[in-house]
């Protein structure tokens, strides 16, 4: 190791050469040098992430005094089978081992040499939101213990890693740039819109990839909340294992519950031979839990076990056994109003909601609208055969004005039924079946107008709280049997919502 004086002016140097790099793949070389160098080892890897997380690429590698050509190196991969990076990236945490055994250690990131690594450093890198976005690594055909030099190797990375970002602002376009996009795509893991609300979306998505904490999503009815659940399990590091759906409010409590624990023969009345469960269909993957504010009392009870000990017990059975499952749960209701009502367990909601994104209302996206139109068009025309059809400039000046109170599923079934209907290859306004309220007729009396109003009002409000009229009667100042009754007078029903 260098002297103290010598090491601050080696160091001192380096981070100035970073500096002075401009583009990306000079930057990463002499990083890679740089950590080399630092830690007299005779490898030094940096890895990044792409933008969705499920794609990790070795950027530079420097090995036994020389910068390995990009072309000889595997410039992209899936970590799910490299144990060791996949305990770095998930974990956040440094990985550093004295005694490397090949024999217990899957290595195969590492260059093939005549010699055997005997030593192992590796990083996560983060950015300046404090995302995991890389890792560096050096190692060593000698036992070294290389602990001492992690906090050396952290702040050398993040330092390098801003000056990436730096280099990607200053340069919009170009070669380099293909080493890590600075943001999530546009597309953002699968799914569709460059809003600041889906922007700040990704971000969340981004976070929660590689941890195995529980996440609540939550948005009106039609947001996407289920393709945001399958992002999060395509994109994370269980996206190998099962990924399976349950709709909580499908099935009635006895069903569902066997739907889930599973059943043990003879456990009830047609139980002819044991079933697995769906937590034991989803070990080492993830389950999906749609409109959990639907389940019964008694099995939420059932489920928080479940997140709390691992443990899972079918019905029928006296023994438990463990299992592996991350939970997404969505819901489109107030979920802490129904604590307050009595009707979800406090101690299940704050489970659930350890990470919440809530996903925005299309009405809150305008700037997606007409890119999803158009991707929705394109589909339908595909899956028909035909040629993709024209926009007029009538039609899309009526979508970006309308509301959408059922949000994307229903731009997606309007704009499936006007390709349907669309026989001159332009999309016009009369192919729109729009949900506009009828104006106020000069006929009515100023008691029927009255009335028009506030069912208009109600539906609103009723529309905004996913239906729940207990949350919707405390934003209206109302009681509940009061809304209630306005609701029966002025023939509103669930179906109108």
């Amino acid at each position: 190791m260098l002297p103290s004086l010598r090491h601050a002016e080696f160091l001192l140097e380096r981070y100035a050469d970073l500096a002075r790099a401009i583009n990306a793949e000079s930057l990463l070389g002499r990083l890679v040098e740089t950590a080399a160098r630092l830690s007299d080892c005779r490898l030094s890897q940096i890895y990044l992430l792409d933008a969705t997380h499920t794609r990790l690429m070795l950027a530079a590698e420097w090995c036994d005094g020389l910068l390995q050509p990009r072309e000889a190196a595997s410039l992209s991969s899936d970590y799910d089978g490299e144990q060791l990076l996949q305990y770095c990236l998930c974990q956040n945490r440094t990985l550093c081992l004295a005694e490397l055994d090949t024999s217990l250690h899957a290595s195969g990131f590492l260059p093939n040499i005549q010699e055997t690594w005997r030593s192992l450093l590796c990083q996560p890198l983060q950015d300046e939101h404090q995302r995991v976005v890389g890792l560096l690594l050096v190692a060593h055909t000698q036992s070294k213990d290389l602990q001492g030099l992690s906090a050396s190797l952290a702040q050398l990375g993040t330092f390098g890693i801003a000056q990436l970002h730096l280099l990607q602002r200053l340069h919009t376009s170009g070669k380099e740039l293909s080493v890590m996009p600075s943001s999530p795509c546009a597309s953002g893991y699968g799914l569709i819109g460059d809003s600041l609300h889906m922007r700040a979306v990704y971000q969340l998505i981004g976070k929660v990839l590689h941890s195995p904490v529980s996440v609540l999503l939550t948005g009106e009815t039609g947001t996407g909340k289920d393709l945001v659940a399958r992002a999060i399990h395509d994109c994370g590091y269980r996206r190998s294992k099962a990924f399976v759906v349950q709709n909580c409010a499908a099935l009635p409590e006895h069903l569902l519950e066997s739907e889930l624990f599973g059943y043990r023969k003879g456990a009830f009345t047609g139980a002819e031979q044991d079933r697995t469960g769906l937590l034991d269909a989803a070990d080492g993957g993830t389950l999906f839990l749609d409109e959990i504010g639907d389940m019964p009392l008694l099995l939420q009870a059932k489920l928080l076990r479940v997140l709390q000990e691992g443990e899972v017990r079918p019905l029928g059975s006296t023994k438990t056994h463990k299992v592996d499952v991350r939970i997404i749960a969505a819901t489109h209701r107030n979920l802490r109003a129904q604590v307050e009502d009595g009707r979800f367990r406090e101690d299940l909601f704050y489970r659930l909601s350890n990470f919440p994104i809530e996903l925005p209302a299309l009405r809150e996206r305008g700037e997606d609208i007409l890119r999803l139109a158009r991707h929705f068009a394109d589909k339908g025309c595909a899956f028909l055969q035909r040629d993709l059809c024209r926009w007029s400039d009538a039609a899309l000046e009526l979508l970006a004005s309308y509301a959408f109170p059922g949000n994307v599923r229903e731009l997606k079934a309007m704009v499936e039924r006007a390709v349907l209907l669309c026989e001159g290859g332009e999309l016009l306004p009369e192919h729109f079946n729009f949900r506009v309220e009828t104006g106020l007729d000069s006929s009515m009396n100023l008691r029927e107008r009255m009335e028009r109003v506030e069912r208009s009002l109600l539906m609103d409000c009723l529309r905004k709280n996913g239906g729940n009229q207990s949350q919707a009667a405390r934003e209206l100042g109302l009681p509940r049997r009061t809304l209630l009754y306005r609701m029966e007078r002025l023939n509103i029903s669930p179906a109108d919502l």
